[in-house]
């Protein structure tokens, strides 16, 4: 099995690729449109701002969303955000628009960027989060959240807002947290992933 985590200049790109390979996975860093269409499995991983992400992903924006469509995927953080049709931050951009609505800013009189361990809420069951359960902490660092149109929501959690932390629709799936900074629960949700991918 193959996993591609796409390059595209804005993520932690080597955490990431260390925790897929824990499960003894091939994992390419590719910003190439042939080598993402030969993997089992697409990981949109990102840190940073939105406008940056979308121009740099320009490239790939097609075969990203023609791959999402046939093959899982997941999205990590500014990942997760990507995959929504719009964002707010630095004015209004246009995302890949797999996932349907809009990413905002956390509200006014609390820290940015919501940084640290957070608890989540299950709000449905998925496979995504099978051995996962409400409670459960994760790494989060992020200064915006997605609103979905749908009801993609699988887990939630609250930080002056309710917002998603973990969505799946069809074969697409993203946390807003790092899995891969969040011990072995998020190692669980990257297993959770590949067993999926496997299928």
């Amino acid at each position: 099995m193959k996993v591609a985590i796409i390059d595209y200049g804005l993520g932690n790109l080597m955490s990431v690729k260390k925790a897929f390979e824990h499960f003894n996975i091939e994992v390419l860093i590719t910003k190439e449109e042939k080598v993402i269409k030969e993997c089992d499995a697409i990981v949109l991983p990102g840190v940073g701002a939105f406008s940056d992400a979308v121009k740099n992903i320009s490239p790939l924006k097609d075969v990203v969303i023609s791959e999402a469509e046939e093959k899982p995927i997941l999205g990590i953080c500014l990942g997760l955000q990507l995959l929504f049709t719009l964002s707010e931050e630095d004015g209004l951009h246009r995302g890949l628009n797999l996932i349907k609505g809009i990413v905002k800013r956390l509200p006014e009189g609390i820290k940015v960027p919501h940084m640290g361990w957070n608890s989540i809420t299950i709000e449905k069951q998925n496979e995504i989060v099978d051995g996962i359960k409400s409670g459960d902490y994760f790494y989060f660092v992020h200064s915006y959240y997605a609103e979905p149109e749908e009801s993609v929501v699988v887990a939630s959690c609250e930080y002056g807002v309710k917002f998603p932390a973990i969505i799946a629709d069809r074969n697409i799936y993203a946390t807003q947290f790092h899995p891969e900074k969040s011990g072995k629960k998020g190692l669980k949700i990257i297993e959770n992933f590949i067993k999926i991918a496997r299928k």
